[in-house]
């Protein structure tokens, strides 16, 4: 390696999971260079917070990261690990400041079919990582008022617009997004299908929200129309907007194979769905995409609490470590690339089959065992046998 990735440690069972992946599959291969962020909720607290913006920053400086599932504290995590404050979500504080795009897709295998039988192809969701109901304020209303949205500009002149004349107690939220940040996640998600040569479709509902969603709407068709369709006519690659509700209809009744984009909620919603109907989310890949071209690889799921509270104990656990281990090949394969270096791009792949080859061979985690299709047989390993299995084919193949 030439550059160093920017390593960003996490929490509980997929922190154990980590080291496993690093010790096993990667240190004996690859000479791993990193700069290395703790971003394990102890730190986090200790830094009050810094830690987190420092790891961002840092992945805009080296251009590639790769993230370990982290913990958002609620009530009960500040309690457990006496928290002096309810810490924002890292990734939330990365995506921010990356102004970036989640890509998730699901990392197929021939023994586990969808649920959704027609579907032979990956779906990518898009997901806007700014704003929306994320960034919301909200007020609990206790009795008869009227509500407002007021927008002050710089002079100070008022713009105000009546929400509802409340008649009872009720409930208000408040959300927004920017111009620059739609226009972000448009340029890359146009500039993801190019290089995955997919078609993109990008779904709102802009015929309830016609300020709102139809600002994603018209800014998406503006900057294709600029920037992007001479490239996808040349490549052969559709872009198409439709509203979501058409949308999740086509993507039921299609093969996949394309990309989905959708707004900040939609999209942490339709990848749940995605993803379990392909499998499980331990099986699905995801990067983050900043329109300047840095990137953050990480698993899409969470830190497997109820697995480490077994690991505390002793006690054996069969955790799928599938999607972090495509959050390291993914990191080094894009810094292979790069930096043109063939060996660690030959690496990253030869490491996902290695992958592939001991699923195939019906070695698995417990959570896939359940999920296998009639006329294969699997066996459920614990975490440290799969990922031992895996080393061996890995190395197999490298020799």
């Amino acid at each position: 390696m030439l550059t160093p990735l920017v390593e960003m440690d996490g929490d509980e069972m997929t922190r154990i999971l980590w080291k496993m992946i690093k010790d096993e599959l990667l240190l004996p291969f690859v000479d791993l260079k990193t700069e290395y962020y703790d971003l394990g909720l102890p730190e986090r607290e200790k830094t009050k917070d810094k830690v987190t913006f420092d790891s961002a920053y840092a992945t805009q400086k080296y251009g590639v990261a790769v993230k370990c599932a982290t913990i958002t504290p609620n009530k009960q995590r500040v309690e457990e690990y006496n928290l002096t404050e309810m810490w924002k979500s890292p990734n939330g504080t990365i995506r921010a400041i990356l102004d970036g795009t989640v890509f998730r897709a699901p990392i197929i295998i021939d023994s586990i079919k969808p649920v959704v039988k027609n579907w032979k192809k990956p779906i990518t969701i898009a997901r806007h990582a700014y704003g929306d109901v994320y960034k919301a304020s909200e007020m609990r209303i206790e009795g008869e008022g009227k509500a407002e949205l007021v927008f002050t500009d710089k002079n100070g002149n008022e713009t105000r617009e009546v929400i509802y004349d409340f008649e009872c107690p009720g409930v208000l939220q408040g959300q927004y997004n920017k111009d620059s940040s739609i226009e972000s996640f448009a340029h890359s998600c146009f500039k993801y299908a190019i290089d995955t040569k997919q078609d993109l479709w990008f779904s709102t509902k802009d015929t309830i929200s016609k300020k709102y969603d139809q600002t994603f709407k018209l800014l998406f068709q503006d900057i294709f129309e600029k920037n992007y369709k001479a490239k996808f006519d040349e490549l052969g690659i559709e872009y198409f907007y439709t509203l979501i509700d058409d949308a999740v209809a086509r993507v039921i009744r299609s093969e996949g194979g394309y990309i989905w984009a959708c707004k900040n909620y939609d999209g942490d919603v339709m990848s749940d769905m995605v993803s379990t109907a392909f499998g499980s989310l331990a099986m699905m890949t995801s990067v983050l995409v900043s329109p300047d071209g840095k990137y953050e690889y990480e698993a899409a799921h969470g830190t497997v609490t109820r697995h480490y509270y077994k690991y505390l104990k002793g006690e054996e656990t069969s955790t799928n470590p599938m999607a972090t281990i495509y959050a390291w090949s993914g990191a080094l394969r894009k810094r292979g690339e790069l930096d043109g270096l063939g060996d660690l791009v030959d690496f990253a792949n030869k490491l996902e089959e290695a992958c592939i080859k001991t699923l195939d061979d019906g070695i698995m985690t417990k959570d896939l065992v359940g999920l296998v299709s009639e006329g294969f047989k699997a066996t459920a390993v614990n975490s440290a046998d799969f990922i031992k299995a895996i080393r061996e084919r890995l190395e197999a193949s490298l020799a």
